[in-house]
């Protein structure tokens, strides 16, 4: 498994933008802010008092104008005989044509003068200014779209981060374990340093690499491992950042990612969750030519088209392979998948010791243990146990994080937040002891269950309290005996509850679910019912759009849900009856391991053998 998900956002670049681009905007929007400012301190700059017409014609019949100056047979401006001698300065519009104004004016004596009007040079460059404004709009516009960084213009360009040879490099030897993964991406590494070798012999690479993993397996660190190895850039973008609300731009995207590409040449591209733009066609709801397929069909040209060219190496990554469309999975596109799986034990150690290596750890710590205690864990949680484990530390002062710290860590992943503020009545606690020390106690009684690793009733997320059982080994199928045993084990808390207080309570509804969902499993999908038979019953039903069961088919008469119905209810009835006679037969050591429970809340497989007397190992006592 890989060390996932490390400086995943490092080491970035992206183009510069465009230079003075947003200077220039600046620049342009004050000085229109000025010019507009100067304007109007310009036009209300004078003294004169604009008057009516009619107000003008009164003070001409009263004498009391003593000059004017006519403008274009439209404007008057002149001055008023004020008290004192004092001239009053004014200007009014001629709204209609008056004949007789000028006989007016020499009968009362009036000084006359006129002029044709002229706008001053701000004036002129005020009104010029709209036009001067759009010139410059559009010349700011042009640069940032030749910046190639503008978002209002760039919608079309692709958000591919680039990695170069100047960043941190990353190559297999920071992956732990997924040695299957490597020897198939070697060939890509090879044929990416020496392609002469490939052509000599007539083979072709690859054109494309599917990476298929659960999340947190490290996919994407394998790719960036990939990249580092073979020495080229690699471009990193995910599939949701091609698809948006506009038509095409996905499309559009996915030209400028290939057409970067192929400038890089050679390199790697690396798609991540590819099944957010790599659905199969015709399953979208309301048509079959959305934005999302224009896309794809763009993606599956530019892979395998008649313009493709060689030395760009695609890799992407997912966790849903089964949603693919089956044109990106033929011969030509990605043609080859990789599987990335979830770390098995000796993988895990390895992990575990990367992630160790960066913080400092005691003398104490058994990571062989840890490895063993943490199985179906991912690389992802294993780094962050590691991380919980360094700040359960911190908060206890320490200066290096010892076992008990990644103990704490472990719990914390497996079985959730203890909820040690909670205020429990002790008559509950009791009933939470009671239940929990049933399924306890029936892992020494069970010949297929796992083996115990640690009983408590401190509150963990959902739960007053938890048994949890590891296993021994690493296992990738499981038995009926292992099945019937675990169905015995989740009805142990139901039939502790049922000997010691004769009914039981609310917290068994997970049980009984869990034990039902496996029942059931056991006789329509794995053909563990003789009266059933080896055949599989109940198709789920999963539209590939919506990614997820929303339904499950019923291929089966009435009468054979009858049948499965019965044969799950034996499964469950028999499982339950064992766990009752078991319980019944050790209920003073029930009792005993409960009142040990309300004591000290927690307690350990070797703890819980040394209290009742158990032998060591995996020895099964017979329970009645």
């Amino acid at each position: 498994m890989s060390d996932q998900n490390d400086n995943k956002n490092d080491n970035r670049r992206e183009l510069p933008p465009a230079p003075g681009g947003n200077k220039a905007a600046l620049a342009v929007f004050f000085s229109l802010i000025v010019l507009f400012s100067v304007y109007l301190l310009f036009e209300q700059g004078g003294n004169s008092a604009e008057i009516p017409y009619s107000s003008f014609l009164s003070y001409l019949e009263l004498g009391e104008v003593k000059s004017v100056r006519i403008i274009d047979q439209r404007d008057i401006e002149g001055s008023l005989r004020g008290k004192n001698g004092a001239e009053m300065p004014f200007t009014t519009r001629i709204p209609y044509f008056d004949s007789e104004l000028m006989s007016k004016l020499q009968e009362k004596g009036v000084s006359i003068t006129g002029s044709v009007g002229s706008a001053s040079p701000l004036q002129i460059l005020f009104q010029l200014t709209p036009w001067i404004f759009g010139f410059a709009l559009i010349w700011i516009m042009m640069r940032q779209m030749q910046g190639n960084n503008n978002k209002a213009f760039s919608f079309g360009k692709s958000r591919a981060k680039l990695y170069n040879d100047t960043d941190k490099k990353i190559t297999f030897n920071d992956v732990a374990g997924q040695k299957e993964a490597k020897y198939e991406l070697m060939e890509v590494v090879d044929y990416l340093k020496n392609p002469k070798k490939f052509l000599k012999m007539g083979a072709k690479i690859p054109k494309g690499v599917l990476l298929v993993g659960m999340p947190g397996t490290g996919k994407t660190l394998i790719a960036k491992a990939t990249a580092g190895e073979a020495n080229v850039p690699f471009f990193h973008m995910s599939g949701s950042d091609f698809v948006e609300m506009f038509v095409g731009v996905g499309a559009s995207r996915v030209r400028d990612l290939f057409e970067q590409g192929r400038k890089h040449a050679p390199c790697i591209i690396f798609i991540d969750e590819l099944d957010a733009v790599g659905r199969t066609r015709g399953s979208g709801l309301g048509g079959g030519h959305d934005e999302r397929e224009q896309t794809l069909n763009q993606m599956l040209v530019e892979m395998d088209g008649f313009d493709t060219k060689d030395g760009v190496i695609v890799l992407a990554a997912t966790n849903r392979p089964d949603v693919l469309d089956p044109a990106l999975l033929r011969p030509g596109r990605f043609d080859r998948q990789v599987v990335v799986a979830m770390p098995d034990v000796h993988e895990r150690e390895e992990i575990l010791k990367i992630h160790m290596s960066k913080i400092p750890v005691s003398d104490n710590v058994d990571i062989e243990k840890l490895a063993r205690a943490t199985p179906g864990t991912s690389g992802a949680d294993l780094a962050n146990m590691v991380n919980e484990a360094a700040l359960f530390a911190i908060r206890k002062n320490k200066e290096i994080v010892e076992m008990d710290d990644f103990e704490d860590a472990r719990d914390k992943i497996l079985m959730g937040v203890a909820r040690k503020s909670l205020v429990i009545a002790d008559e509950e606690k009791r009933a939470t002891a009671i239940h929990e020390s049933g399924h306890a106690l029936l892992h020494y009684f069970l010949p297929n269950s796992d083996s115990l690793h640690k009983v408590t009733i401190v509150p963990r997320g959902r739960a007053l309290g938890l048994a949890l059982s590891l296993p021994d080994k690493d296992t990738y199928s499981r038995t009926y005996g292992w099945l019937y045993d675990r169905i015995v084990i989740s009805y142990g808390g139901f039939a502790a509850e049922k000997i010691v207080y004769g009914h039981t309570t609310t917290g068994t509804a997970q049980d009984i679910k869990q034990a039902t969902e496996i029942a059931r499993k056991m006789v329509r999908e794995w053909g563990m019912a003789e009266e059933i038979g080896p055949i599989s019953l109940g198709e789920e039903e999963e539209p590939i759009f919506l990614g997820r069961e929303i339904a499950q088919h019923k291929d089966y008469s009435e009468q054979t849900a009858q049948k499965i119905d019965a044969a799950v209810q034996t499964i469950l009835n028999s499982a339950l009856e064992k766990a009752m006679v078991i319980l019944k037969h050790e209920k003073d050591r029930l009792l005993m391991l409960a009142d040990r429970l309300m004591q000290v809340e927690t307690l350990e497989d070797k703890e819980v053998r040394a209290l009742l007397g158990l032998p060591e190992g995996k020895t099964v006592l017979e329970g009645g």
